[in-house]
């Protein structure tokens, strides 16, 4: 047991503290995100019955009646089957031996399994796969390159080829043969492979032959070994510590490519990203219309997992939001009705969509239509085939059928085909350096269509797609092309648009677990999957269980005497005073309201009464505030909205009686570009520490969310709203250990082609762990790792000195955002960095004394493991496992030393657990274990649970530990100052911030003006 204080959530009630902070556009809610691109959960009931029950409970927390029914998985009748017992075996076994050798510093071995808690048992996502253990495999790479000096095939084309190669020249082996369709082939049996290139002629799913013109490619396919199964269950059920098996992760990707064959070779599944696999003829259910052209589809993640003893495979539902099948120009026309009609924006949406040319129709020899299938490359444009001997008229960019021009042979001179047959428009005749030019005339689109083809143009006011390249463009009117299924969305999603999403993609854990295991059609877990059949691959679709533990919460410490016990991992803020109380002695307020918008007050006295309440509040909870100044109300638009803030903030900044912290009270209808443009002038300009609220939000304020905006101010002013008692943090709280947190985050969809990726570091200052100080760092687009992290960490060891007249002992990272084949790279290069910085500052004396010791844990979020409970009395309140929930065994490795921690209550959703792991540990395999814990296992997951309670802008335990929570918040912050590279506006023909060469913005963009850097500004 972990020596908490009996569990508070026994008793019934919900507190009041747990309301969403007031204002945080763009971050991340500390509940549960469910699985679609935004990461963000919801909430509601689907509706529709299931063939297996699902067991009903009174909402009891071990026999408790809680307000609301409460509905449980249930995957047979009768109770849940326990975990398997020889799984647990070997796992003990495992244990065991690791107590018997030293462990390594790098990829340490787990040093026992932790007991703390109450038991429960969970069912999981995750199927046992029940390969032959005989099972050889053959692999190949593939390597394919295109004739005549053309691009190599990718995506769908590529799919074909690889196709095409199975066809013609291993059709005897075609059932026993897997392929990724890109670059590796898996096979039973050994095949003869040529030494030279194999030759493929391109022809499509529907023609009998290829065309004349058709692309010839060569495909080299190199034997790269032999797989055998039996040596990877052997390693998995071995109890030897420390022993590695180097083949383990080319096998689970060869089972990876033979699970994955069936639904990347079914055309009626579209693949996204390798193992995300959605059924484009999806049911109602199982679809949602999103407006503007798309809709979102709910489908599988399915990936093979090693675990102690046996071979798992993960399956998770998905929803993504994909482009709506039909005619191009109604998609076109439902955009513009929601976006407006600005063309660069239309553009960015449908660029790179792959449509069917509809007006020319050919057919197979069975009668069957050959699809005329042709990609996006983009608008008719002003210069488009500027070097042909007749480049096609093009007045504007974006010009329509009736605008656009292009020279039309004369049948008598031409010595090329009339565009007819293909449909294509080009600019003809020879190029401009080439002999005398052809006869004939130019022609409009339109017209061509209604002379050559007898169709009349429909919408011909929207733009030309060129389906050509610029050099050699070819022209299709939007009313001639049809919108092929299964295109994922590449553009950001309106607010509207997400709010559907959510609504559509939430599902209570119970109906998750039940879609996951009715997820055999789309993902071909079948008896008549032919190439499972073959390769002797048996999946039960059945959800597997394994043992769980409930940590207790903490007692939280307020000031005085003040204490609170949390219930489902929240608690309010009634009757107590922050931990340590911080002083204003000077601020002000920033109220922006727009021309003609709403306006939320009755009036000023109405408004000064809502701060004067305000400032009652602060002093309520022991803030000391002298009274406010009054501050300015300004009026304006959109256009002006960023320089008016600029006006003001550096007019307060200049004041002989500059404001210590501004209250700025923002416009919700412009409420992105006026946070982000306060954000950069107070944080980065002008150095004044500031706290934003929603006018629509704030005008209407119950004590709780004035209570949750103080929560911002007494942080950003130096203070600690809440604190544990020194002994639930460990060895942390004897001040000997600095905690960091690490994250980097990468351009989203849609922004620039020069946004940058950002890094952002917090640390500690002290054994509280109440302030978080951060620095930030931007580097090139999509590098993982942090560029300039030994600076980043040096400025955190100083500041720690700075505060404790010492450096610490030990530190302990938590690295955000690193997958799984990163881990290593972390060690290689983040490591070295870390020491570097250390031995910067540390005298040689300590250096050589081992000082400090550094433990680094990847915190990861975006896993697919799921938990549900097998109980009613094991659920909370949204049917989802009890806040605290922490596993560490059934689906991980004995010898890898990680666990799963459920530390918050998801408000809607499936709960999704954050995953830790550690990489590499020089403290706890140096500390001496509380007599409270069994081993280091117990101690971590201990502290790692209670630290989320300590989330300084809630008053509840968030999802992830809060180090890599700020880290994130820190990144968040940086994209603030850069919104023009990360959120464009549709309408910018350039990237503002960075010069023509694409280098980095200027680092003076994300730099903190010193008198708010070692603050934390950011929250």
């Amino acid at each position: 047991m972990s020596g908490n204080p009996p569990d508070p959530r026994r008793g019934r009630g919900r507190g009041r503290g747990d309301q969403p902070i007031p204002f945080q556009p763009r971050g991340r809610g500390t509940d549960t995100r469910g699985d679609w691109r935004s990461q963000q959960g919801g909430r509601g009931r689907t509706q529709g019955g299931y063939d297996t029950p699902l067991e009903r409970g009174r909402g009891a927390w071990r026999g408790r009646r809680a307000p609301t029914e409460i509905e449980v998985f249930r995957q047979d009748q009768g109770p849940p089957p326990d975990p398997d017992k020889k799984v647990q075996q070997i796992e003990n076994k495992c244990a065991a031996e690791v107590k018997k050798k030293p462990t390594s510093e790098i990829n340490p071995q787990r040093p026992g399994y932790g007991v703390g808690g109450e038991e429960v048992i969970l069912w999981t996502n995750y199927f046992n796969l029940g390969p032959n253990d005989d099972l050889e495999l053959y692999r190949y790479s593939i390597d394919i390159t295109a004739g005549h000096n053309g691009k190599a095939p990718v995506g769908k084309k590529a799919k074909r080829v690889v196709g095409l190669l199975i066809e013609e020249y291993f059709l005897p082996y075609k059932q026993k043969i897997a392929t990724d369709f890109k670059s590796n082939l898996v096979s039973l049996d050994e095949l003869d492979v040529k030494d030279d290139n194999y030759t493929v002629t391109y022809r499509s799913e529907w023609e009998d032959t290829p065309a004349p013109n058709a692309m010839t490619y060569y495909i080299r396919l190199k034997s790269i070994g032999s797989l055998t199964l039996s040596e990877l269950i052997n390693h998995l059920r071995s109890t030897q510590a420390g022993l590695m098996f180097g083949s383990k992760d080319e096998i689970i990707q060869a089972l990876n490519i033979v699970l994955g064959h069936h639904p990347k070779a079914e055309p009626a599944v579209a693949t996204i990203a390798a193992n995300r696999h959605f059924s484009i003829n999806a049911a109602a259910r199982d679809r949602k219309t999103l407006g503007a052209g798309l809709q979102v589809i709910r489908g599988f993640f399915m990936s093979v997992r090693a675990a102690t003893t046996r071979i798992l495979l993960n399956v998770q539902v998905k929803n993504m939001a994909f482009y709506d099948e039909g005619p191009l120009d109604e998609i076109m026309k439902e955009y513009m009705s929601i976006h407006g009609p600005s063309t660069t924006r239309l553009l960015k949406f449908v660029k790179g969509l792959t449509v069917e040319v509809t007006h020319i129709k050919k057919t197979n020899s069975q009668g069957q239509r050959i699809p005329r299938i042709r990609k996006i490359q983009g608008f008719a444009t002003k210069d488009d085939g500027s070097n042909l001997a007749h480049p096609p008229i093009v007045p504007k960019f974006g010009a329509d059928a009736k605008e656009v021009q292009f020279f039309l042979d004369s049948p008598a001179s031409s010595s090329r085909p009339v565009p007819a047959s293909g449909g294509k428009k080009r600019g003809k005749g020879a190029k401009s350096s080439s002999g005398p030019s052809s006869a004939g005339s130019y022609i409009s689109v339109f017209d061509f269509y209604k002379q050559r083809h007898n169709i009349e143009v429909q919408n011909p006011m929207l733009p030309l797609v060129n389906v050509g390249k610029k050099e050699d463009p070819s022209y299709l009117p939007a009313a001639v092309c049809h919108v092929r299924p299964g295109q994922p969305a590449r553009t950001k999603l309106t607010q509207i648009q997400g709010q559907e999403m959510i609504r559509f993609s939430v599902q209570p854990p119970a109906y998750n677990a039940q879609s996951i295991i009715s997820s055999g059609r789309v993902l071909g877990l079948e008896s008549t999957n032919a190439t499972l059949n073959a390769f002797d691959i048996n999946v039960p679709t059945k959800l597997i269980t394994v043992p769980g533990r409930v940590l207790g919460a903490p007692t939280i410490k307020y000031g005085g005497t003040g204490v609170a016990m949390p219930k489902f991992g929240s608690w309010d803020l009634r009757s107590v005073e922050f931990s340590t109380k911080a002083d204003l002695s000077s601020w002000t307020y920033l109220r922006i309201s727009l021309q003609g918008g709403p306006n939320f007050w009755q009036s000023d006295s109405k408004f000064t009464a809502k701060v004067k309440e305000f400032q009652t509040k602060l002093r309520e909870l022991g803030i000391s505030v002298s009274d406010y100044t009054p501050g300015e109300h300004i009026i304006t638009n959109p256009q002006g909205l960023e320089s008016d803030i600029d006006h003001w903030v550096h007019k307060f900044a200049v004041s002989p009686e500059r404001p210590k912290l501004i209250l700025v009270i923002i416009p919700a209808a412009e409420m992105t570009i006026a946070y982000n443009r306060v954000k950069y002038m107070c944080d980065v300009k002008e150095g004044i520490l500031n706290v934003c609220v929603l006018d629509s939000k704030f005008s209407k304020s119950n004590p709780q969310y004035l209570a949750n905006v103080a929560l911002k101010f007494n942080l950003k002013l130096g203070g600690r709203n809440h604190a544990l008692d020194p002994s639930k943090l460990g060895f942390v709280g004897q001040r000997r250990t600095m905690i960091v947190g690490i994250d980097v985050t990468h351009p989203a969809p849609g922004s620039s082609s020069n946004a940058p990726s950002v890094a952002g570091v917090v640390a500690s200052i002290d054994e509280w762990l109440g302030q978080w100080p951060s620095d930030i760092r931007i580097q090139p687009a999509r590098q993982e790792m942090v560029a300039d992290l030994e600076s980043m960490f040096q400025s955190r060891l100083l500041l720690w000195r700075e505060r404790n007249k010492i450096l610490p002992e030990n530190i302990l990272v938590y690295r955000d955002g690193v997958s799984e084949g990163q881990y290593s790279i972390v060690v290689e290069e983040e490591l070295p960095a870390l020491r570097a910085a250390c031995e910067a500052v540390y005298s040689s004396q300590e250096i050589k004394a081992g000082k400090p010791r550094i433990t680094i844990i990847i915190v990861g979020k975006r896993h697919n493991t799921r938990f549900y409970p097998s109980r009613p009395g094991d659920a909370d309140r949204s049917g989802n496992p009890m806040n605290g929930t922490v596993v560490d065994r059934g689906i991980t490795e004995a010898r890898n030393w990680d666990f799963f921690l459920q530390s918050h209550k998801a408000v809607q959703g499936t709960a999704r657990p954050a995953h830790y792991y550690v990489i590499y540990d020089q403290i706890f395999q140096n500390i001496t274990v509380p007599p409270r814990f069994s081993t280091a296992a117990d101690a971590l997951e201990d502290l790692t649970h209670n630290m989320c309670y300590l989330y300084g802008r809630a008053t509840k335990a968030v999802s992830i530990c809060p180090p890599a929570y700020y880290a994130h918040l820190v990144c968040a912050r940086a994209r603030c100052y850069l919104h023009e590279l990360f959120d464009p506006s549709p309408s910018s023909t350039s990237d503002a911030g960075t010069d023509a060469t694409g280098q980095l913005p200027d680092v003076s963009r994300v730099t903190i003006h010193r008198n708010v850097a070692n603050t934390m500004f950011y929250l």
